[in-house]
């Protein structure tokens, strides 16, 4: 059986909920085949990854899909770069507001996800949810995540499949948990991703 790990965020800035976490506990809690954990991470600059990686710890998943709300966005995005990057806008939930500082010191400037981008992207399509490949995670929490995850599979464990995922902040809760579903699902089943386009001009 496939081991799954996902994980979404506590609530931060002035948000009283997060979407990314709803929809994992609501996947988590449904009938499937697969060994399926659900994590919440907090919006903490340093402690998301420390959480991450005790997760990733104890699950020993074969796949790790983080997510994170997207405000602005309609569509679910399959995050493609990670970028060795953090410079806040708004502090975390610990007050911490990082300005031009890498994720980690001496990392690569990038990372390519892990994940089948462009196949994640079809699963949604297919169940009747808006989707597209994202170029950008962002400087906040949420890319410093994705990058921490791509970093500790580079250099840890390189037979772990991982990446982001962000969901639209006001998507219902059960269409995102459906959407997360098919990404799993291509994940699990895509060994090489779909060569289809999906870059963008801008």
């Amino acid at each position: 059986m496939s081991r799954v790990l996902v994980t979404g965020f506590e609530p931060f800035g002035s948000e009283a909920r997060n979407a990314s976490w709803e929809a994992t506990r609501l996947l988590a809690g449904q009938p499937t085949d697969i060994e399926l954990s659900a994590v919440q991470l907090p919006c903490v600059f340093g402690a998301s990854i420390s959480v991450l990686r005790a997760a990733i710890a104890e699950y020993r998943p074969d796949l790790v899909i983080s997510t994170g709300i997207a405000g602005g966005r309609t569509e679910i995005t399959p995050e493609r770069v990670a970028i060795n990057l953090d410079d806040a806008r708004i502090p975390d939930n610990a007050g911490a507001q990082p300005i031009d500082r890498p994720v980690v010191s001496g990392g690569p400037a990038a990372y390519f996800s892990r994940l089948p981008v462009k196949a994640s992207v079809a699963a949604v399509r297919a169940a009747g949810i808006p989707a597209s490949v994202s170029f950008t995670a962002g400087t906040f929490v949420c890319n410093h995540v994705f990058y921490g995850l791509l970093h500790l599979i580079a250099t840890e464990m390189p037979s772990l499949r991982g990446g982001f995922v962000h969901v639209p902040a006001d998507m219902p809760v059960p269409v995102i948990a459906d959407g997360l579903a098919g990404i799993v699902r291509a994940c699990l089943e895509t060994e090489q991703d779909l060569e289809v386009p999906a870059g963008t001009l801008y």
